[in-house]
């Protein structure tokens, strides 16, 4: 059984009011649904809004995720229970995608959803990885309208202009809900830099309270659905974390009925400052629910109660038939992925792994997969016969959150470009640059980034190249020592540095690289190179372990 929570708000909290002219601050065209008496009282609306968040493109099912199929079949199963069901997504719909959406540009997700009935959405992180120009000429109009891409703390660079609009109203058997979208405030640093050069992302608190306010009047419920989440599942602990999301939960105004979250992955339904707040998981395994309650006439629609909760799409025993319509827009895409995807590239000796347990679960430690493509950067740029740059790269640097997939060891160990494309399925392009000893030591202190969703993010270093570090220690005193080749590195010191486009530009929050000398990029796309690494080796191993040790300790 799902947990659930509620809420109940002051008498008469909020009034019917007229419209507002539509703006590119709110998408706010009022789409009634067909009115249907929920409950059998005829005072009181129920209305039930189902939620998702980080999709990433996971249309096909397997063992561990529904697939957009059973996701659709899921939504139509409690629209015909209660007409008045909505159905909208935190963000993160798209980019990060298996190789089934990410070859077609995503564009079979966005068609599975639109065909599931998907409402509207708020606009995430991964939304941009192409960039504000794609997302605006092209993902919003797939969709067929900017109701799918809300971002209220989304501005024109330099102005307080919204650059995207801000919420959307959507009246329900006469209920007018209010849905503000907002984005981590971290996303200029999660993109590549070039492809928000324009815009920028404010506080999510200070634009949903601003919007909530603009539009109190507007509706009868407010929902705040944003892409930013904790890190831990723990409602005491979501309430207290000392981060922006925690002020968000906190402070969010007493006029945001509810908050659905996103961006960590994370499942809880809690009860935080008299509100619900909610994430559902990721990968389309988990349904969020708010079940809306409104006393219909004699008090003008008040608010009687709001309850949190999640529902398990792949193992709570419910059983949801596949949506024929979007399980044909699946096998469309399957279809032309398997052709393009089931080229053999290579075969690998045993499991590469992301970080933690299950892998993929912790990027703020060491992982073969995060080392492996380290290794392949700086193969690409040093021994790959179609690098072009006149000096060899000597050092190369991998985000963990730039992978996004695990290769495992099946049968004869085979490896397909599916396979390689569903660990890096950004596009990214190999930049090399040269650092300094010091320069090169704070981007190591950069790993450490107290007070945001993942305090640390740990890079995956090549080979030759090593150091310690302290994990508990003050900003600036984590590493202690540095080694290329065995040798102690000092910091005036220069070394020529391979990483992705996306680190390049400073991304992640690893701005020290975007100061580096002589920044070129080779050209070479990650994936490419990597394809390429696979033909050329006979077979590739896991990267060893311990190229960052805790000082004090040995290397494993």
């Amino acid at each position: 059984m799902p947990s659930s929570l509620s809420r109940r708000s002051p008498l008469g909290r909020r009034l019917l009011a007229t419209t507002a002219a539509a703006a590119t601050a709110g998408a706010l065209a009022l789409v009634p649904f067909a009115a249907h008496g929920a409950t059998g009282e005829d005072d009181i609306t129920e209305v039930k809004v189902l939620t998702i968040n980080d999709f990433h493109g996971r249309i096909q099912a397997n063992r561990d995720e529904a697939g957009a199929a059973v996701l659709a079949g899921a939504v139509a199963q409690y629209r015909a229970a209660n007409p008045n069901t909505l159905f909208v997504s935190a963000g993160d719909n798209i980019g990060a995608s298996t190789f089934t959406s990410f070859i077609a540009d995503d564009e079979p997700t966005i068609d599975a959803l639109s065909a599931a009935g998907l409402d509207l959405s708020a606009v995430g992180n991964h939304e941009f990885d192409q960039g504000y120009d794609d997302l605006i000429d092209r993902v919003i109009p797939s969709y067929g309208g900017g109701d799918y891409a809300l971002g209220a703390n989304v501005y024109h660079r330099g102005t307080t202009d919204p650059a995207l609009p801000e919420y959307a109203i959507r009246e329900v058997d006469g209920v007018r809900i209010g849905f503000i979208g907002t984005v981590t405030s971290d996303t200029g640093t999660l993109v590549s830099p070039a492809g928000v050069a324009d815009i920028e992302f404010g506080s999510q608190l200070e634009a949903a309270n601003r919007v909530a306010k603009e539009i109190d009047k507007q509706t009868d419920v407010i929902v705040l659905l944003s892409h930013s989440g904790a890190e831990s599942t723990d409602c005491a602990g979501i309430a207290t974390e000392q981060s922006d999301y925690g002020d968000l939960v906190r402070e969010a105004s007493h006029r945001i009925d509810a908050i659905v979250s996103g961006h960590t992955h994370q499942l809880y339904a809690c009860e935080i400052g008299d509100r619900p707040v909610i994430q559902a998981h990721q990968y389309g395994t988990t349904l969020g629910a708010l079940d809306i309650v409104v006393d219909a006439k004699k008090n003008k629609n008040k608010l009687v109660s709001i309850t949190g909760s999640t529902i398990d799409l792949v193992g709570g025993g419910t059983v949801y038939p596949a949506d024929p319509e979007v399980q044909a827009i699946v096998d469309a895409a399957v279809a032309e992925a398997e052709v393009l995807g089931s080229v053999e590239v290579g075969k690998i000796s045993a499991d590469i792994l992301r970080g933690g347990d299950p892998a993929g679960s912790d990027r703020g430690v060491e992982s073969t997969m995060g080392n492996l493509v380290a290794d392949i950067y700086l193969w690409a740029t040093s021994e790959y016969e179609n690098y072009g740059g006149t000096v060899p790269a000597q050092i190369a640097l991998m985000n963990p959150g730039g992978l996004r997939d695990d290769l495992r060891f099946e049968g004869d160990g085979t490896v397909t470009y599916a396979d390689v494309a569903a660990v890096q399925p950004f596009g990214n392009t190999l930049v090399t640059l040269t650092l300094t000893g010091a320069q090169l030591e704070q981007v190591l202190e950069e790993q450490w980034q107290p007070g945001s969703e993942r305090p640390k993010l740990h890079l995956g270093v090549s080979e030759g190249f090593s150091y310690e570090y302290v994990e508990d220690a003050p900003a600036g005193e984590h590493i202690v020592s540095m080694s290329y080749q065995g040798a102690p590195i000092a910091p005036t010191d220069e070394f020529v540095i391979v990483t992705n486009s996306f680190l390049a530009a400073g991304g992640d929050g690893f701005a020290t690289l975007a100061d580096g000398a002589g920044t070129a990029d080779s050209g070479l796309v990650d994936l490419s190179a990597t394809v390429d690494y696979f033909e050329a080796k006979q077979v590739v191993d896991p990267a060893p372990l311990g190229r960052a040790i805790v000082s004090g300790t040995t290397a494993p």
